[in-house]
């Protein structure tokens, strides 16, 4: 117990410090795979074949849909791992682990081989001409069946972050970042396979970050109990309870941006390269903010886990504050380096503009966006998952469709960013009233733990033993 206790690391010490390491951390990792992404589409720029960069920007937004599984997975592991280990019950997280793991390589493997049938027709749904559709097409033929291994990547390093071990999280990403910026100039150049050799290097990058993020959970934090049929039993339903609505967050996503490219779809493969390009530099720009909401549920997990209320409330605060600060001065980046980005793309006309859109105004509505991040990995870590749910699903049904229908008819494809980014302020400042509810709660009406009961038996069947 005393062991476990120990682990639980952002019980005491200053909470902004704590969330701009684990978010500086992670987003170091995050970083260096969208900038490879970003990389790639400079590369596939080069080759002067803009439908190349329009295959890019139909198969982001599927890839999304599949990377955003994988989120809602590693969210419900991190979540419930970081809980154990402020429950004090070291146990309990080396087995949560362990099911967590094994259920998301069999879930994504199924999620993978259901996208994988159904390509052609979601091409197709998004808006892509037939030789746009034909390249997108093969391209994610190629990267969606490593999806099984992103999962274990992005739920390990779930897993290290809810030991507060971001360090040795980042460097699994890192790596596949480098292994994949090492084989892109080789492959798409090289060996002259240009799209087929992006694909081929992004799934080789996935592998090596289910690997390196496997290691030092075995190394340096006691490794996994192996499942058995009855801890697999007794964990589906937590991590359902989890997984389930934060998968359905996610999604919520990838279906919106879906949306928004189909509609940049109607004003051309140019509009449609532009958005691409936006697309890969806004993770690229805001990845400390994307990394944001994995980074502040292990410590709202561990202190509320631990009954400590006020830093959980305190801990929300002052990443909305981080939020702030990183939103003022990327965006006093982008505006200052708009003219050199639309050059190093090669963007011009309507793509150029759409370029310079973000680089302005656009870039500091993201505000709201880390907003909606940080509100719904508290609400995933206080008991309260599918409130995330809905507010996801609002922002990236309601809230994007009908302001990108208005704001498109006035302004035509500056409008789809527009009214994408309006729905973001709306709902992210519903996010916070509606969070803010959650932790004014008393304690004793917050739900520690969705599925409290199995958990207290499990924690005195281990101590028993």
């Amino acid at each position: 117990m005393a062991q476990a206790n120990a682990q639980a690391v952002f019980l005491q010490g200053s909470l902004f410090r704590h969330i701009t390491v684990m978010s500086l951390t992670a987003s170091l990792g995050l970083m260096a795979v969208f900038l490879v992404d970003l990389i790639d589409m400079v590369f596939i720029s080069m080759l002067g074949k803009e439908e190349l960069a329009a295959a890019v920007g139909f198969a982001g937004a599927i890839l999304f849909f599949t990377t955003s599984f994988g989120i809602g997975m590693a969210i419900a592991g991190g979540a419930l791992v970081a809980r154990a280990l402020g429950q004090g019950d070291e146990v309990l997280a080396k087995r949560r682990s362990g099911t967590v793991l094994t259920y998301g390589v069999v879930f994504g493997a199924i999620f993978a081989a259901i996208v994988w049938v159904n390509l052609p027709a979601l091409v197709r749904l998004l808006g892509a001409g037939e030789a746009t559709q034909d390249l997108a097409v093969g391209y994610l033929q190629i990267i969606v069946p490593t999806l099984p291994f992103l999962l274990v990547g992005m739920v390990g390093g779930a897993i290290l972050r809810a030991h507060g071990d971001a360090r040795r999280a980042m460097m699994a990403t890192i790596a596949g970042g480098v292994v994949n910026a090492v084989l892109d100039p080789i492959l798409i150049f090289g060996l002259d396979l240009e799209l087929t050799g992006a694909a081929i290097a992004s799934a080789i990058a996935r592998i090596t970050i289910a690997a390196v993020a496997l290691i030092p959970i075995f190394r340096h934090h006691g490794g996994l109990l192996r499942p058995t049929l009855p801890d697999l039993a007794i964990d589906l339903r937590p991590i359902l309870g989890l997984a389930g609505p934060a998968i359905l967050t996610q999604l919520a996503t990838p279906i919106g941006q879906a949306y928004v490219t189909r509609a940049m779809s109607e004003f051309g493969e140019e509009a449609v390269a532009g958005m691409a390009i936006v697309g890969r530099l806004t993770p690229v720009a805001f990845g400390i903010l994307f990394a944001l909401s994995g980074a502040v549920g292990p410590i709202v997990g561990q202190n509320f886990g631990a009954g400590l209320q006020d830093r959980v409330r305190r801990t929300y605060y002052e990443a909305l504050l981080f939020t702030g600060i990183v939103v003022l001065s990327v965006t006093a980046i982008l505006f200052a380096l708009r003219g050199p980005i639309a050059a190093l793309f090669g963007a011009t006309g309507e793509a150029q503009d759409l370029v310079f859109l973000f680089c302005g105004p656009l870039a500091l509505a993201f505000f709201f966006n880390g907003m909606i991040f940080v509100s719904n990995a508290s609400f995933n870590n206080l008991g309260h998952p599918f409130t995330s749910t809905w507010v996801n699903w609002g922002r990236h049904t309601v809230g994007t469709i009908v302001p990108v229908i208005a704001f498109s008819a006035w302004l035509g494809a500056e409008g789809v960013l527009i009214g994408q980014a309006v729905g973001g302020v709306v709902f992210g400042l519903l996010s916070f009233v509606l969070v803010r509810r959650v932790m004014n709660r008393p304690a004793s009406a917050t739900p520690r733990e969705p599925f409290a009961r199995q958990i207290r038996q499990m924690q005195l069947f281990h101590h028993r033993r």
